[in-house]
């Protein structure tokens, strides 16, 4: 199970960060990955930090902005979103995929979370 938390009502050029909590497996053997995805449009792939290295993968839109980090011992993965757009508006979720190495191929992910609502607007 994947819960995400942290998700809410921020103003243009704010933060947030948001919070994947597992439960039921061990995030040593998984890729964890953040997508988003607003009405109307597809899902969109985000980040990912692999299993084992820690090496991460970010998207276009999001490079340089977000940032991916993982701690085992918690069995959380967290997102720090910083200089947030009002395009970033979405739902955030979080997904597992049993590899090491990462994917923005959103069908590879085996477990996936319900989501948290993600709002930037002055």
């Amino acid at each position: 199970q994947l819960v995400e938390s942290g998700g809410g009502l921020v103003q243009p050029g704010g933060s947030l960060r948001l919070s994947c909590q597992v439960s039921g497996f061990s995030l040593d053997y998984y890729a964890i990955g953040w997508f988003r995805q607003a009405p109307g449009k597809e899902r969109e792939g985000l980040a990912c930090i692999s299993r084992n290295d820690g090496s991460t993968y970010y998207g276009a839109s999001v490079k340089g902005r977000f940032t991916i980090a993982r701690d085992n011992a918690k069995s959380t993965v967290y997102l720090q979103m910083n200089f947030l757009k009002p395009e970033d508006t979405s739902v955030y979720y979080c997904a597992a995929y049993p590899q090491n190495y990462c994917t923005d191929e959103a069908s590879y992910y085996e477990y996936w979370g319900r989501g948290t609502q993600v709002t930037v607007a002055s």
